[in-house]
């Protein structure tokens, strides 16, 4: 839990600097900023997307998980706890500035929890981190560091609720890292592999948000995240080659 907890305090700590100079930004400067975030996170997104082995593996597990995504309506879901969360800060007010307001922070609380959450180095640092062992923690503090200065640019042009990512990270992270606290080192290289691509993919749906390109319910897809090592695990069980055979 080491890592988690390092984790949230970088994203508080970054939140509260972009809040500290968002307000000294333009509108022209916060868009920018974020259209550079964008960028990254594409690039990021097709980087991790390279790591599969076979296509089909991260093809079926974004459309079964996005089926169970709409099912569950993971989205709404987070923006509700979003709304709530604002509506405890900002208490009962109405009218345009308040509306404008709440749905400013659903936008930051729930791009920034995807963004935090849902990179190769969550999962994997996580696990490890659990399992006791040092690398997991060195990951962990990685993703910490680049998640500081992620939620800084985040908090300038989002405002306060990407701060509350940190809710998100507590749950997830800490989540796998009980996970791998109990059941020790279960991940094999092409699950952590299969399971990095499709965070890949989920995470070049972020920026189309970020570019303002499309607005996919990007955390509809988040099951995707776990079906994408459960079959590769089938595969593995019933003897099904999954991966093209190098000559």
């Amino acid at each position: 839990m080491g890592g988690t907890i390092l984790n949230m305090i970088t994203v508080a700590i970054g939140s509260g600097l972009g809040l500290l100079i968002g307000n000294r930004l333009s509108e022209k400067i916060q868009q920018s900023v974020i259209t550079g975030l964008g960028l990254v996170t594409l690039v990021v997104g097709i980087e991790n997307a390279g790591q599969t082995g076979n296509i089909i593996l991260p093809l079926i597990s974004l459309v079964t998980g996005a089926i169970i995504g709409e099912l569950l309506n993971i989205d709404a879901a987070l923006e509700r706890l979003g709304g709530w969360l604002q509506s405890r800060l900002a208490g009962k007010v109405s009218g345009d500035a308040a509306d404008f307001q709440r749905r400013r922070f659903i936008n930051g609380f729930v791009t920034a929890s995807l963004v935090f959450c849902i990179g190769p180095l969550t999962f994997v640092g996580s696990i490890q981190d659990g399992m006791g062992l040092s690398i997991g923690f060195q990951q962990l503090a990685i993703k910490s560091v680049l998640d500081g200065f992620g939620a800084m640019a985040f908090a300038s042009s989002l405002g306060v609720g990407v701060a509350f990512a940190i809710l998100t990270i507590l749950v997830l992270q800490g989540g796998l890292a009980l996970a791998g606290a109990l059941l020790g080192n279960f991940m094999s290289v092409p699950m952590v592999n299969e399971m990095t691509a499709v965070g890949g993919l989920l995470l070049i749906g972020l920026a189309l948000v970020l570019l303002d390109v499309k607005k996919p319910r990007m955390a509809n897809f988040l099951p995707a995240l776990v079906i994408a090592p459960l079959l590769v695990a089938l595969a593995a069980a019933v003897n099904l080659p999954i991966y093209p055979q190098i000559p």
